[in-house]
Parts: structure tokens; sequence; C-alpha cells
């Protein structure tokens, strides 16, 4: 084992990345994760899908994000009691890979990829999805994650493809697929067509051409249909004009006597110069009018160059006249269809080969970029005095996900699932799993399926799992193959990849002897796959059918925020198709990790840490927690800052450091009085001391609560319950206990055994989140149980979450707590305003609440209060008028007018009627209820207000909702003697401190004074160090003395020696060792 555990010494101060390196030498020694699966054998299956991520780019802090919320929920079912298979998956298909080969390889068409050929451009990509492999193997293992890399799945893998054929067939076989011309969005940089939600990634603000085009009527030159467009590019393919046939146009003249034709309710944002309205009619009087094409190349067309109509045109921009081009636009092409200008058995007008580049029969503009030609294309118009007006247009444009280019919507053959069939059941299945935050299902998941178009799942592409589909050249002949075997049966050919170069030239003979079949070029997209992976990752249903069962539907899933459009899309969508079922019963959406200033994070603009320096820096710990401690594991964005890290070392790491140190010290000084400390739980039977018996309720409490967050998938909760659960620990049990556990009053051993316990229960429950330290932890503490040498006690991720011990709770004393608390901190924020230091006491508080029993619950703990608060008396009283007290009330008129309109005034009124008894009523309720109008917290202030005249002289007031703390802020002499020597004690133990000194190091304390202000000041200081001598001796354990010229022997040594001020005195302290 590790040398740094086996060690009973524990380090004054504590390197968090460096015990990080050394947990995972010990994980390594110990083969942990492996262990882990194999002690958890047998037990129930918890099961959970990793979506897979491209291995050609390195994590970010989205990756490790997700792996973390996965990391944390997967180990916290380990250690309740489950088996847990946690595979690495990736996806080795698609555009992110051919993207890289593309510019690798200068290719930018079909026919480049062909001249290389596609067994050579397929090798290319095989070889360089793995590249970063190693590195993000060695990322995830850096930040605790636990999953298993040897045993991955990839998308690639032969046996995965094979699944996927058969997902397809199942929903082929139930008619779910068709194939057809639609206007799909295009990548021309990838020359392949992209699914709806892929096209929702990647929308920016572009500056197009605006312009406004004249269409000359065939009949009579001097009448124009004027029509406006923002893709001048499509013009060249124009079949049509459409009109709404239900809203007004009109025919106006202009002073020039030319005559123009536009919708009436946008005449005024077309035309400025004065004009005449000639005639108005309805939409549908145009139809059947044509026009003369604006350019030559598609005259044969029967039926084009007219006008149609159709709803879908609006007045809410351009002319109300719009030009149609089928070959661009959905409801072009559904309009050009229902009116036979264009069908499915004749090519479309498209100009535009797939690179994005004008092809014959456009010869004017041939060869040039759809995008570069809209300069030449509106100059050729206004050569030929058919452009009406030009202008700019700033709109949101979608580009492709992968080439960040603009996308062209066009028509093209495509294979579809028809997911509009099975709406209703999405809707249904979307209702059978829980979300976190719930309003991610039911809204933006909700709505995005109840908006679902059939899912456009083919590409044409090279590297990606081939469409199975074998047909003629008519598609009237279609067979679809599900497996290996069954196209080795149907062709005579057996195959063990299924790559396009394997199985491209494969024929079936056709079953209606129309001669081969052969295989439609298609790949599928690489959504597909990723949605297929609950199946094909185990070789469904070819193998593993009863481990299928067993973990199908997962019970948990997580991704960004960004997959309810992708991922989370593409399981339901397919597991409905399947089995009509929900794919998982739990998600956790988490939201974008931003850049500190709220900035998608950018390499090129350098904006934001490197995950690695961080975690060199903090710890991967620190780096989970924090994540974890975000709105962004509740759906919400979170802008990165390297502030919070140092905020979270500070706030919880570190104090929990200092408490386990804390015990490691008096241990060590108990064993040195008594035998070796061992945990035993017959120790807590009988505890004497309220403290013990609150902390220990406490903690039994907070396993409870860590329970039901973790059960109901609360990440967001945990951190915060963490912290709280130290501060408890530190700021408040350990500090209020110490006599106790420093052996100095009381049963130090039950302190301890109460300490260790809670130590030990809350390094096992943490270790989910934060797995380093919460090993480091255990594997000291260990060394105290009597029952922790087998293989289960090796790792604190071997253990169970503790039950709850219901015998330990007592709710009243832990809310008594959380009133003492109260007062405590109500005291302090007196003495911070005031200017009173805590170590010097006062005379007396007065604590008022309405309550009896919450008077009670302060006297059973009043010696701890009157140290705490460090007073000399507490007076309690259920009197909320005494000294000059009383309540009032302040309406928030803002909220309340919104709210209440003219029965304000009315409201407002008997509210300020309120006596003092009804004010306290509604202080305690947090509501109160007038006519029926329930007003809240927020939207009244109640509060304690003081007279000064009635109040006693240095009285100072604090409240808390119906609790208030009056202070006696003037101290007298005694008291501030009383102080001076506790600040005395402050100095001597921060210098220990300072010098790492363990409480049982034999040493000396030597103080001089040096200096005084004054005589008296210097009697004065002389006089409290000497009357308070053996006061200070018993808390500091050593002996004092006054330095005196040559007062110390020769052979003393000091060890450490600092200068302080203090009560208008200069003295030197010097912790001396006398041997």
């Amino acid at each position: 084992m590790s040398s740094r555990f086996l060690s009973d010494e524990v380090p004054l101060n504590i390197n968090f990345v460096d015990t990080e390196e050394q947990v995972l030498e010990l994980w390594k020694e110990i083969k942990a994760f492996e262990t882990s699966t194999k002690l958890s054998k047998g037990r129930k299956h918890y099961s959970f899908y990793d979506g897979p991520p491209f291995a050609t780019g390195l994590p970010h802090y989205g990756h490790i994000l997700a792996g973390t919320i996965k990391d944390v929920v997967t180990r916290y079912a380990y250690q309740t009691g489950h088996h847990v298979t946690r595979r690495f998956g990736w996806d080795c298909h698609g555009l992110p890979v051919e993207h890289e080969i593309d510019k690798l390889h200068n290719i930018k068409s079909p026919a480049d990829v062909l001249n290389m050929g596609i067994t050579k451009y397929n090798d290319a990509c095989r070889s360089i999805v793995s590249r970063y492999a190693k590195e993000w193997e060695d990322v995830v293992n850096r930040f605790g994650r636990w999953i298993d890399f040897e045993n991955d799945y990839k998308t690639m893998y032969p046996s995965f493809m094979e699944s996927v054929w058969w997902v397809f067939k199942q929903v082929f076989d139930k008619g779910l697929v068709y194939r057809s011309f639609r206007v799909m969005p295009f990548s021309t940089a990838c020359t392949t067509p992209l699914s709806n939600f892929e096209t929702g990634q990647n929308y920016k603000d572009i500056v197009d051409p605006s312009i406004i085009i004249r269409f000359v009527d065939s009949e009579d030159e001097n009448i124009s249909y004027l029509a406006w467009t923002t893709t001048p590019w499509t013009l060249p393919s124009n079949m049509a004009l459409v009109v709404n046939p239900d809203k007004i146009y009109v025919k106006i003249r202009d002073k020039n006597l030319k005559m123009y034709v536009l919708m009436e309710s946008r005449v005024s944002h077309v035309f400025k110069s004065p004009f005449e309205i000639v005639d108005k009619f309805p939409g549908s009087a145009l139809v059947g009018k044509s026009y003369i094409p604006l350019f030559k190349y598609f005259s044969g067309f029967e039926n084009a160059f007219k006008i149609y109509a159709d709803p879908y045109v609006t007045d809410a921009t351009g002319t109300g006249i719009v030009h149609s081009a089928p070959a661009f636009g959905e409801d072009d092409l559904r309009v050009c269809q229902n009116n036979h200008v264009v069908s499915n058995d004749r090519q479309l007008p498209c100009p535009i080969d797939v690179s994005g580049n004008f092809i014959d029969p456009v010869t004017d503009f041939k060869g040039m970029n759809f995008k570069d030609a809209n300069p030449l294309i509106i100059s050729n118009l206004k050569e030929r005095k058919l452009l009406f007006g030009h202008s700019n247009i700033t709109h949101s444009y979608p580009f492709c996900w992968r080439s960040d280019t603009p996308i062209m919507y066009r028509a093209v053959p495509s294979w579809f699932i028809k997911v509009e069939n099975i709406v209703t059941d999405l809707l249904k299945n979307n209702k059978k799993s829980t979300w976190i935050p719930e309003y991610v299902r039911s809204k933006r998941f909700h709505n995005w399926l109840e908006n679902a178009r059939d899912w456009n799942v083919s590409r044409n592409r090279y590297w990606g799992t081939p469409i199975p589909l074998w047909v003629n050249d008519d598609f009237s002949e279609i067979i679809c193959v599900g497996s290996i075997d069954e196209l080795s049966q149907l062709s005579g050919v057996k195959v063990t990849d299924l790559h396009r170069e394997n199985i491209d030239n494969i024929k079936i003979k056709s079953k209606t002897g129309q001669g081969y079949l052969h295989r439609t070029s298609e790949v599928f997209d690489c959504w597909f796959e990723s949605g297929s992976m609950p199946y094909a990752q185990i070789h469904y249903p070819f193998e593993n059918n009863d481990l299928f069962e067993s973990y199908f539907p997962a019970d948990f899933v997580a991704e960004g925020i960004d997959q309810t459009r992708g991922w989370f899309y593409t399981l339901l969508v397919i597991s409905t198709c399947l089995f009509n079922e929900t794919p998982f019963k739990n998600v956790v959406v988490s939201g974008l990790v931003l850049s500190s200033d709220g900035e998608k994070m950018s390499k090129r603009k350098k904006n934001y840490p490197d995950p690695l320096d961080m975690v060199n820096k903090y710890g991967a710990d620190c780096i989970r927690a924090y994540l974890i401690n975000s709105p962004v594991v509740n759906g919400e964005n979170l802008n990165f800052k390297e502030s919070g890290l140092s905020s979270l070392l500070k706030e919880l790491f570190l104090p929990w450091f200092n408490a386990f140190r804390f015990f490691s010290q008096y241990r060590c000084v108990y064993e040195k009085k008594n035998s070796k400390f061992m945990f035993d739980p017959k120790n807590l039977e009988k505890l004497d001391s309220l403290l013990d018996v609150w902390m220990l309720s406490y903690s039994q409490s907070f396993i409870r609560d860590f329970r039901d967050e973790m059960s109901k998938y609360r990440l967001y909760n945990l951190v915060p319950n963490l912290q709280a659960y130290v501060d408890t620990l530190t700021k408040w049990y350990i500090r209020m206990n110490r006599l106790n556990l420093k052996g100095d009053a009381g049963n130090q051993l039950t302190s301890l055994t109460v300490l260790y316990k809670c130590l030990l229960d809350f390094a096992i429950s943490a270790a989910p989140v934060t797995p380093f330290i919460c090993e480091y932890y255990f594997q000291h503490l260990k060394k105290y149980l009597t029952d922790c040498s087998d293989e289960v006690g090796k790792s604190v991720h071997f253990q169970m979450i503790p039950q709850v011990e219901s015998k330990f709770i007592f709710l009243d004393l832990e809310r008594t707590f959380v009133n003492f608390r109260h007062v405590v901190e109500l005291c302090r924020k007196i003495r911070e305003r005031n200017n009173l230091p805590m170590k010097h006491p006062l005379s007396r508080v007065i604590v008022v609440h309405p309550e009896a029993s919450f008077h009670e619950g302060m006297k059973l703990l009043e010696e701890y209060l009157l140290e705490d608060i460090n007073v000399k008396e507490i007076v309690y009283t259920t009197d909320h008028t005494c000294h000059g007290l009383s309540l009032a009330i302040e309406p928030n008129y803002r909220l309340l007018g919104k709210r209440l309109g003219k029965n304000l005034k009315d409201i407002i009124s008997e509210i300020n009627s309120f006596s003092q008894e009804k004010l306290l009523e509604s202080l305690k309720e947090g509501v109160i209820n007038i006519r029926s109008e329930l007003i809240t917290a927020e939207e009244v202030h109640i509060f304690y207000k003081i007279d000064n005249d009635k109040k006693a002289g240095n009285i100072d007031v604090c409240t808390l909702k119906e609790l208030a703390v009056l202070l006696d802020t003037k101290p007298n002499s005694e008291l501030e003697d009383e102080g001076i020597a506790r600040d005395f004690v402050n100095k001597i133990q921060r210098l220990r401190k300072k010098a790492k000194l363990n409480p049982t190091d034999d040493i000396i304390i030597s103080y001089s004074i040096l200096k005084s202000e004054s005589e008296a000041d210097l009697q004065r200081f002389s006089r409290v160090l000497l009357n308070n001598k053996a006061k200070i001796e018993d808390i500091i354990k050593r002996p004092i003395i006054q330095e005196f010229g040559d007062s110390l022997n020769s052979s003393d040594k000091v060890i450490a020696s600092e200068t302080f001020d203090l009560a208008k005195n200069t003295f030197s302290l010097s912790l001396i060792n006398p041997s």
C-alpha cells in the first residue's frame, strides 16, 4: 500500500494535488475499479447509458461536467448495493471524422473521394478515430471517474453496426421508413443533408442582401409583380410566384405610369414615392396569371412561371408575393408539386451541385459558390432593370455544426423515419421518466416532441454504418437486411466488416424477377447510431439478451441541455419505435459551462483556464465539487470562475482537513494516557454530553438527507449539504466541545468516538462527490476499526453508504441547536457593528421570543451559550415590547400594486391597523390573509424596531423573524481584564500553530513586556497576567514565565518567538524547548 497511508502521522498542512496523486497510486496498486466490479457481482443491476463522445478532440469542461455527474451517480449506486456496469463509448463515424480527413487531403467534392477510393478514404478515417483516446483516458482518470476503457464500445465495431442494422430493420418492418424528395438543411462543405436537430445547433447573425424584383406580366409588360427575397442565388431556379388567396392585393401606378402588384398591407413598406391605387382584389384573382421568366434556364417546365395561391404567404415581411424555387424551399416544393409544376418522376430544377457551386444549365454563374454568386445575380437584374429595390438585412441563419459554413436548404432524396406517426407515443413515453430539472421534460422536450418532424436518417457520406437497404433502379423493390447472416443468406457473400468498401458491391437477387438489387449508397446519420447504443453496445439481440432485459430502460442518463434535440431525442424515438417504451427512467440535464464573462469557451480567444492547469492547482475533488455545486447541474449555465475553486478550497476542503487533523492530534493525546484508541460502538450507547448527543443526531440527519437528495438526483443540493456539515462540525461541535475532546473535561473517549464516527460516516457518504480526499481520510480512519482488514476494507469506495441510525436522532435537540446558533450569530453581528471582539466579555444579553419552548431550549444549553457569546448573564423573555421594542410593517407597494390593483389602498389601510399581537402572528406564519388575499413575506416586511427613548443605556438589538437579541454593549473594567487574558491566550495558541507544534509537545511559554504607553497600562497588563496565570496555564497545559534578564537557562532552546501588541503594551512571546 502507498506509504502515504501507512503512518499514523497526519501532516500539519495538506497538499490536495499531491494527495490525489497518492490516491491514484493506491487505486492502481489495489486495482480498485476492477476489484469493485468483482465485489459487486450478483447484486441488483443499476444501469446507465454513457453517451459516446468523438475522440477527434480533447475533452473540455463540458465533458468533465458530464463525466462528474455520471461518476457521482454511479459511485452512489454502487455504494447503495448495486452492480454498475460502467463502459466508456466512442462515437467513431460521421462528419466530425470525415471533416478532418477532408481538410487533411483537400477533399472538396464526392468526386475527390471517389478518386481517392472509398477504401482508402475510410482507412484514413479509421486511423484518426482514436487520435486522442489516450489523452481522454488520462484526463478522465485524473478527474477520478471510474469507467472501463478496456471493454469500451465503438460505433465502428462490426458487432455495434450489426445491431444498428437490426434496429433499423425493426423500424422498417413496422412501415415507418420511406424515401422521399424533401427539402432538407444541407451542408455543402460536408456534401450531405443534416437533420433538423443538427441544424438547430449553430445559428449566427449574418448580413444578407434584401432585394425586391420585378416579375413582368407576360401579357402586359407595363405590369410587374413585386416579390421579395434574401436569397438571390435561388432566382435562376424560379418556377412560380405565390400569393395568399384571402389577402387583399392592389395594382398601383407610380409617377412614371408603371403598374405594380403587391399585397395592400405591404404598400407603405415598399413605396416611399407618390403612387395611385388603380385596383383592389383578393389574391385568388391573381391565380393562373403568367409572367416572363427572370432567366431562361428552365423554360421547358409545363405550368411554370405562373401565379399560384397558398395560405403560407403572410403579410409579416416583403411584398406579399413569394418567389418559388422548388429545389430550395419546403413550401416552394409543396406548392409546385400540388400545381404540377414539378413531380417526383422528373429531375427538379436544381442548378447547384452538392458542393454548393452552380452547374449547367446556369452558364452565367457556372462554377461559382451559391453565396458568392449573389452580387453578380443582383447586378444582372439591375442591368436588365428588373431590380426594384436593394438593401441589406441582418438575420439569424443556420450554419453547419461541423464545418461552420452556411447551410443550404435543398431538395434531396433521403430516407426518413415516420416520427410524426408516433408523436402521441413519444409524448406518452416522455411522461414515464423523471427529469432534473423537471421543466426541461414537461416544457422544452415536450414542445420539441409535440412538433417533431419525420427524421432524415440518411447521409450522402462514406464513413458510417451503411443503410442496409437493397433496391432496384426505380425503388419499387426494397429489401431491408437486419444482420450479417441475413446478408450472407440473401447474397451468398459472407462479410465480417459492414463498412461501405466491404458491402457496396454485394448484389441481392430480386424476388420479383428484376435481376439484382444494389445497396442504396447512403450511410446512417451518426445520431441514429448513438440512439441505438442501448442495444448495439452489447450486440443485442444477437447475444446478451438476459443482460439487456436487466438494464433496459436505463436507470439514469445525463448530458447537456442541447441533447434534448440530440441524444435524448434519438434514444426516445428509437426505443418508442422498437418497444413503445422510454429508454431511461431518470435524466439529469446540465447547462453549459461558459467563460467567466458568460461567453462560449473558445480555444482561439483563450477565455478560460485549461482544465489540467486547474486540476494541478486545486485538485480534481475541488473542480468536481465546484461543478456539482453550481446551477449547471440544474439545467442552467455556469460562468466558470477560478475564484470559485479558491473559495471552495477554503470553505470546504481546508476546514474538513482541520477537523480530521484535530481528531488525529487528540487521539494521540488520549493514547499517551490510555490504551490505543479503537472505535467501539458501545461508547455511543450512553452519552453524557448534550453536544455529543446533538452532533451524533445531526450526523444521522445528514445521512438521511444525503440519501434522499441522491435518490431524487438533486445533485445541486449535495455540496451545500457537505459545506453545512463541515461548518457545523468545525465551527460549532469541535469548537464548543474542545475541552472534552482534548481530555480537559468530561469523557474524552466518548467525544473522540463521536467525532470519529462523524468523520468516518462523512467520508464514506461524500466519497461519490469527492472520491480522492475521502479515500485519504478512510485509509487513515480504518486503522481504528476492528473489522476492516478484508478486501472490502481496501477502499472507501467499496463501503456502503451508512444506514440511518434512527435511535441517535433527536429532532427537538437539533432544532434547539439551530435556535442556539441564531442567538449566537445575532450577538456576533451586534459585536461586529460595535467593534467589540468576541474575546471581550459583556455583562448581559436579553433574548426575546414569543415561545416558551424556545427559552426552555436555550436554558438547556445555557452554559454553552454563556461561553459562546461571552456574557455573564442571559435574560429570557416572551415580551416582544420590552426595552422599547415593537413590531412594524412595511408594504412593498410595487409588488402589491402590480397584483392587487384598485384593492391596494383598502388592503394597505387594513395592514397598517394591525395590532402588535397580529403582527407577531403574521411574522410567525410568514403570510397574511386579508379578504381572501394571501400576502407573502416578500410583499410585506415585518420587522422589529426599537425606541431609543425607552431602551436602557447601551442596549443594541439584532433580529431574525420573531427572535430578537438585545445585547448590553458597555464593558466594565473587570470584564475588560478578562478579555485581555483571553487575547493573551489566543496569541500563544497562534504562535504554537505557526511553529507547527502538537498539543503534546513539551514547551515553556515565556513572555517579556517590551514597552507600554503609560505606567498605568504596564501595571494593569502585569496585574491581569499575574491574576490569571493559573487560568492561562490550565488552558494551554504548559507553564508560563515572565522573562527578566537571565531568567532562562542557557540550555533552553527557543523554538519560536514573536512580538505582539495588546492593551497598549508591546510584548514578546517565546516558545521554549526545556530539554
